[in-house]
């Protein structure tokens, strides 16, 4: 039986008003991570209250978290045990410029699926969640996903940087969708989708703690969620994978783009 969502909710908003929000107006030391992205203290922090809180709400279960060390992500992920998948900060670029776009992100993975997530924007105080087979909620109010018929009128997320020089440059330049935006925190992209602030998601790389809670939300509004090849994400989990993401009405117009 999983966590009461309500709990795992009061645990993400407490870290954002004890931790987030105060490091947010501080702006303390910025550190580069070995991969070239950006780390606070503050992320640091957010991470080891979080493992603490899911720990005392649920004991038995494991804790992935973006700023372990990838041997313990690995061996959490191959482990077949159930486990709490978490992005303490994610937008930590954001964060630090300081550009108020960043979220908590927190998933739970039960038989190499996820089953619960939350995504909590402190700044706009959003608390987004769900519950596999129970639908997509915003404050605890259930909302439905709004859709374009047609990718060419779809607004959405794509993140060039991680694709390959030549599929980046057909986005870009083909009148393929009617737009696209790139808010540098995938957890609000994923909210944002599931919410109908955007149709559709092209990620070539994100992270596993960065599509695990936001993944759940967008399938429980709504939407099917790929990798480029057509195959979901946790069919053989990884530490990554290319995204592909939109509502059903123009996924398969979303992979057919994908192809150069």
């Amino acid at each position: 039986m999983a966590p009461d969502i309500q709990k795992v909710t009061h645990i993400a908003q407490e870290a954002s008003e004890r931790i987030l929000l105060p490091g947010f107006k501080k702006q303390g030391k910025v550190s580069t991570k070995d991969d070239g992205s950006v780390v606070t203290e503050t992320d640091l922090k957010c991470q080891d209250f979080l493992q603490k809180e899911l720990s005392l709400l649920a004991p038995n279960i494991a804790f992935l978290g973006e700023e372990m060390t990838q041997k313990e992500q690995l061996s959490c992920l191959q482990s077949n045990e159930s486990f709490w998948c978490v992005d303490p900060l994610d937008g930590t670029s954001n964060f630090a410029t300081p550009i108020p776009l960043f979220a908590i992100s927190i998933a739970l993975i039960d038989q190499g699926r996820p089953i619960l997530a939350c995504i909590h924007d402190p700044i706009r105080q959003e608390t987004f969640t769900a519950i596999q087979g129970q639908g997509f909620y915003l404050n605890q109010q259930p909302l439905k996903n709004h859709y374009a018929e047609q990718l060419s009128q779809a607004v959405g997320f794509v993140d060039f940087k991680r694709l390959t020089p030549c599929l980046a440059s057909k986005l870009a330049t083909k009148k393929i969708y009617r737009s696209q935006r790139n808010i540098g925190s995938c957890a609000l992209e994923w909210a944002w989708l599931a919410a109908g602030r955007g149709q559709f998601i092209i990620h070539g790389q994100e992270k596993l703690w960065d599509y695990a809670a936001g993944s759940l939300l967008a399938e429980e509004s709504g939407c099917k969620v790929t990798n480029f090849m057509g195959h979901h994400p946790f069919e053989h989990p990884q530490l990554s994978s290319p995204i592909a993401a939109a509502h059903p009405s123009i996924h398969n117009q979303l992979l057919s783009s994908l192809m150069v």
